[in-house]
């Protein structure tokens, strides 16, 4: 579904993250994405950071493309299509952990409003942390990791994860973040025998499987995901190691 929707608010998460809130009645599920344009730009996907009939896009602004949505302000408008993609199977049977990593925190805020989960929010600086405000409305066990140890845990999210699922407590893993990050998790849960479901990110031209733009070994991101189980992510040789650019060629990442 494409339509053109007008943003109603506009909210500051840091110095370079802003939230785009719009009302869209079609339904959307905790880590579903949406394809996103306004003039001036590609079209580009983006996470949704709330999934109820007021949604909302959370940007940072890191390209050209992302530069021209922070121009937006309330009452302009954008295209948007979808939503597209295998968001996360929540299930309230089991003990789950939520990690966001950086911009990431925000595709995996749904998720944690939906299940109070305990949670993790990782970045590089206490002012790169986003959403903990909104975060802690929902959740008991709220931790903050920063690489420079200027708040909270000193270390990354993956190091804080390890210390608190140790014990055992936790089920599964739900985290969306840098692809090093998921990289790191994904063996962490391996070595702890825990179940995950991470969110990946590659570059996405349709959002609906047909460019293949974002494949993945034999998975298309955009479609197959980007939602991917711990059992999936085992035997995808692509992740962690390359990636396709916007001509679909290879690109190694080391």
């Amino acid at each position: 579904m494409s339509d053109f929707v007008k943003i109603i608010n506009v909210s500051e998460e840091s110095y370079d993250t802003k939230t785009f809130e719009f009302r869209w009645d079609e339904k959307a599920s905790p880590g579903q994405f949406i394809m996103t344009w306004v003039p001036g730009m590609e079209e580009v996907p983006m996470s949704l950071s709330r999934t109820n009939r007021i949604k909302s896009i959370t940007v940072k602004a890191i390209g050209p493309d992302t530069k021209r949505l922070h121009e937006l302000g309330i009452g302009d408008s954008m295209r948007i299509r979808g939503p597209y993609g295998k968001g996360f199977d929540i299930r309230k049977d089991r003990k789950t952990l939520i990690i966001g990593g950086g911009v990431g925190t925000a595709a995996v805020l749904p998720a944690i409003k939906e299940t109070g989960a305990d949670t993790i929010i990782g970045a590089r600086t206490s002012d790169d942390v986003i959403m903990d405000d909104i975060a802690s409305k929902y959740v008991k066990n709220l931790w903050i990791s920063t690489d420079d140890g200027s708040r909270g845990f000193h270390g990354n999210a993956v190091q804080l994860m390890r210390e608190k699922a140790s014990s055992g407590e936790y089920d599964t893993i739900m985290a969306c973040g840098p692809e090093i990050m998921l990289y790191d998790l994904h063996k962490a849960c391996v070595e702890m025998d825990i179940d995950c479901q991470l969110s990946l990110e590659r570059h996405m031209k349709c959002g609906a499987g047909i460019c293949g733009c974002c494949v993945m070994d034999d998975q298309r991101v955009c479609r197959d995901g980007p939602v991917f189980t711990r059992d999936q992510i085992s035997v995808m040789e692509d992740f962690g190691a390359s990636k396709r650019d916007e001509c679909g060629r290879a690109v190694r990442f080391r």
